[in-house]
C-alpha cells in the first residue's frame, strides 16, 4: 500500500510538487538559520579564547582587579613553577604564559631621527617553542600577509594596518617605548620581519607580537607573565568543566590575603562573556524556536489546506467502498512521505548554503572599525550536529500535523457531503 501511495505522488506533481517544495523551502531556512545565528556566537568566543581569555586564565589578584590597565608592575612571578604545578594536576590542558603591555613603537627615518610613532598594543607569546601551540592557536600562519614569522630574538611582527600607518616596511628598524614591570622606561629595538592581519578591528588597529623572551627581557620581566591561559587538548571549550577546573585550582592556591596570590578565572568569568554567552544561548534558542514554529504553522497550513483540496477525491473513494480509517491512514501516509522527501532535500540545500557560509562568511569589517571588543570581521556559520536534524522538526511534524487536522473532517462530513467537493 504504501509503495502504491508514493508511486502515485510521483505521478501525480499536483499531489507532491507543491508540498514537497512548501517543506524543502521551509527547512532549508530552518537549517540555514541555526547555523547562522549558532556561527556568530561560537566564533566570538572562539575568537575571545584564543586571543584573550583562554579557556582559563591564572593571574594575581591585584592584576585581575585592574586588568583593563594591563598592570605589569602587579605580575605573576615564578611563572615556570606555575605552569608546571597546573600541568601537573590538569593533565588533560595545555597551559602558556602570555606577556600583554602597551607603549609607543617609534619608526625612525635614514638619520635615526623619529619618523612616525603610535601607539600599540603588544603581546609576547612563545613563539619559539614547539609545544606552546601559541602559532596555531591564534592562527598566525594564516594571518602573514608580508614576510615570516620571527623565528629568532629581535624581530617583531606588526599588524599590516599599523604598519601603512607608520609607513613601515619589511626589514625596518622600530623602537618599543614602554614600561618595565618595576616602573622604569624601557627602550627595546627590533626589526620587522612581518605583517599580519587577523580579522580584528581591536588586533589590526595597533598590534604587535614579539617572543616571550624578547618581551621578558625589554620589560624587566623574567620568569615572570601577565597572565597564563589555559585550553583543553581539544581545543574546544567546555564551560562545565572549567567551572571545575577553577574551582579545584581556586581551593588549592587562592590566598584571599595576598594581593599577589595566583587566582584562576574561567572564559565565562572574564570580558564580561559570563552575560554574552547566557544571551547568545538564550538568543539561540529563542530565535530557532520562533522560526521553527512560523516554519511549523506555515507547514501545517500547506498540509491542512492540501487535505481540504482533496476532499472531493476522499468523497469518491469512500462512494466505492473504502472506509473513512483506510482513507485518513493513506492521508498520513502521503504526508509522512512527503515531509521526508521534502525535510531530506531542504536539509542537503540548507546544509550546502551553510556550508558556503562557514568557508567563506559574510564580512561585517565596515560596521566593527571603531569597536575595541574582540570580534571577527568576517561572520561565518557553524555546521552543528544539531543541523543535521532540526528541519525534520517543522518538516515532518508539522506536515503531518496538518494533514491529519484536515483529516478529522472525513469523520465529520457525511460522504455525500464530501462527493459533492467534487463539482467544484
Amino acid at each position: 500500500m504504501i509503495k502504491f501511495l508514493i508511486k502515485g505522488l510521483i505521478r501525480d506533481r499536483n499531489r507532491s510538487m507543491f508540498p514537497i517544495l512548501t517543506v524543502t523551502v521551509g527547512v532549508s531556512l530552518t537549517v540555514l538559520i541555526h547555523c547562522w545565528v549558532t556561527g556568530i556566537f561560537s566564533d566570538m568566543i572562539d575568537v575571545n579564547a584564543r586571543f584573550s581569555t583562554g579557556h582559563v586564565k591564572i593571574m594575581s589578584q591585584s592584576y585581575l582587579e585592574n586588568i583593563d590597565q594591563s598592570p605589569n608592575d602587579l605580575a605573576l612571578m615564578n611563572a615556570e613553577d606555575i605552569i608546571a604545578e597546573a600541568e601537573s594536576i590538569f593533565s588533560d590542558m595545555n597551559f602558556t604564559t602570555r606577556i600583554r603591555f602597551g607603549g609607543l613603537l617609534d619608526a625612525p627615518d635614514e638619520n635615526g631621527e623619529t619618523r612616525s610613532q603610535g601607539t600599540v598594543m603588544g603581546l609576547g607569546i612563545d613563539l619559539f617553542s614547539t609545544n606552546s601551540g601559541e602559532i596555531d592557536r591564534m592562527n598566525i600562519q594564516t594571518s602573514l600577509m608580508a614576510g615570516e614569522i620571527p623565528n629568532e630574538s629581535g624581530e617583531i611582527l606588526i599588524s599590516k594596518e599599523f604598519a601603512d600607518n607608520l609607513e613601515v616596511k619589511l626589514g625596518d628598524p622600530v623602537t618599543l617605548i614602554s614600561s618595565t614591570m618595576y616602573g622604569s622606561m624601557a627602550m627595546q629595538n627590533f626589526t620587522v620581519v612581518g605583517m599580519v592581519e587577523f580579522g580584528m578591528s581591536a588586533m589590526d588597529r595597533g598590534a604587535i607580537i614579539i617572543d616571550l623572551a624578547d618581551a621578558q627581557y625589554a620589560l624587566d620581566m623574567v620568569d615572570a607573565a601577565s597572565e597564563i591561559v589555559g585550553y583543553f587538548d581539544d581545543g574546544i571549550y567546555e564551560d562545565e568543566q572549567a567551572q571545575l577546573v577553577v574551582k579545584d585550582y581556586n581551593a588549592r592556591f587562592l590566598d584571599v590575603t595576598d594581593e599577589f596570590s595566583p587566582i584562576m578565572q574561567s572564559l565565562r568569568q572574564q570580558n564580561q562573556l559570563d552575560a554574552m554567552l547566557s544571551y547568545s544561548e538564550a538568543m539561540i534558542g529563542i530565535i530557532v524556536f520562533i522560526f521553527v514554529l512560523a516554519m511549523s504553522i506555515v507547514l501545517w497550513n500547506a498540509g491542512l489546506l492540501g487535505g481540504i483540496r482533496r476532499y472531493g477525491e476522499y468523497g469518491l473513494r469512500l462512494a466505492i467502498g473504502e472506509n473513512k480509517g483506510h482513507v485518513f491512514r493513506s492521508m498520513i501516509s502521503e504526508s509522512v512521505a512527503i515531509g521526508i522527501a521534502g525535510s531530506f532535500i531542504g536539509s542537503i540545500i540548507g546544509l550546502g548554503f551553510a556550508l558556503y557560509l562557514q568557508v567563506y562568511g559574510f564580512d561585517v569589517s565596515q560596521f566593527t572599525q571603531k569597536t575595541t571588543m574582540m570580534i571577527p570581521n568576517v561572520y561565518r556559520a557553524h555546521i552543528t550536529p544539531v543541523a543535521y536534524y532540526i528541519g525534520f522538526v517543522p518538516g515532518l511534524f508539522s506536515t503531518v500535523l496538518g494533514t491529519a487536522l484536515s483529516g478529522i473532517g472525513i469523520y465529520r462530513r457525511k460522504t455525500a457531503d464530501l462527493f459533492k467537493e467534487l463539482e467544484t
